[in-house]
């Protein structure tokens, strides 16, 4: 079953019509805007399959390939105990058992009607490395990014705030499945499993389809000035990346780089990151059209309900999985 996600109308989701929000120090104001962004929900490109108990997020445009199995996993369902609650944590961590977390996994496929995939996931450290699959390993590898051509396997990464992006060649019938935290995105990771598309699969960006998944938004992902400062480095339009969202009543500009002399800076302070508005800009610039990347727009942080956050949860949080695969005929 398919159908509009009931009460995914958060207070903190970002924007992505293209309308510019400037900040205020008006709560009224605040309240004005946070209703626009509620009224935005309905107009973003996804949906969500329900089975089995199990809760698991599309993007249209995808579900529509015949050969193409793919879906964010969210936290309701599972077998699973946190919080005297039943979840789908489908990440190994200490207070799970490692027999719910496969169990778990099971469902997660199943209600994907992928159950004769094949699950392929890596060891994800924030890296920029891309693992290309024809056959499931041996051993779990280490990467932040797969891509495989063969039928049958099923591309998973494993997220809890970080961004997840699946890329998917409708030409080639070829995937990806991206993990991006601020490291990897830094990194451009997402640029560089592009980039092994082309050279592996003969893909080209401007036909590629892209599915952004739920992270922390720009509303509550809060990182030091240094983490601003090495984007600031690497990317002409970072500035653009930070503040999007605002949780306070003033601005929280880029003071560093204001070209006052030195002695005379203010203080920095701590600026908000919006990780998704920038893996949307790397994939735009690797030349993939604004209308093949959709974006299920949802606050991890936000949204403790629906998903998990590691920066909210620290330890005991759980892990969702993004999938992307191709069907055996």
């Amino acid at each position: 079953m398919i159908k509009t996600p009931p009460a995914l109308g958060s207070p903190a989701v970002s924007d992505y019509t293209g309308r510019v929000v400037a900040p205020t120090k008006s709560l009224t104001a605040r309240r004005i805007v946070r209703k626009q962004r509620i009224r935005a929900i309905s107009e973003l490109p996804w949906t969500e399959h329900v089975a089995h108990g199990i809760r698991i997020l599309q993007a249209p445009a995808l579900t529509k390939i015949p050969w193409l199995v793919h879906g964010f996993s969210t936290r309701p369902g599972g077998v699973s105990d946190l919080e005297g609650k039943k979840v789908l944590n489908l990440g190994f961590a200490e207070w799970d058992t490692r027999k719910l977390v496969v169990e778990n996994r099971r469902l997660f496929q199943s209600a994907l009607n992928a159950d004769n995939l094949a699950l392929v996931t890596l060891t994800q450290s924030h890296s920029d490395v891309v693992q290309v699959f024809d056959s499931v390993p041996a051993e779990s590898c280490r990467g932040d990014a797969s891509a495989t051509i063969r039928p049958g396997l099923l591309l998973g990464v494993q997220t809890a705030d970080c961004v997840p992006i699946l890329l998917v060649d409708p030409q080639k019938r070829a995937v990806s499945a991206v993990h991006a935290g601020w490291r990897g995105t830094l990194q451009r990771i997402v640029t560089k499993a592009i980039g092994k598309m082309q050279m592996q699969f003969g893909s080209r960006p401007d036909g590629l389809l892209a599915a952004i998944g739920p992270s922390i938004g720009g509303c509550c992902y809060e990182v030091g000035t240094e983490v601003a400062t090495a984007f600031v480095s690497q990317f002409p339009n970072a500035a653009d990346w930070f503040d999007e969202l605002r949780t306070g009543d003033e601005p929280n500009p880029l003071q560093w780089l204001n070209g006052m002399p030195p002695g005379h800076q203010p203080a920095p302070k701590n600026v908000f990151l919006d990780l998704r508005k920038a893996n949307r800009a790397l994939l735009l610039d690797a030349g993939l059209p604004a209308q093949n990347i959709f974006v299920v727009d949802l606050c991890t942080a936000c949204r403790r309900d629906l998903l998990f956050s590691y920066r909210r949860e620290g330890a005991v949080s759980g892990r969702l999985m993004s999938v992307v695969g191709i069907r055996k005929v």
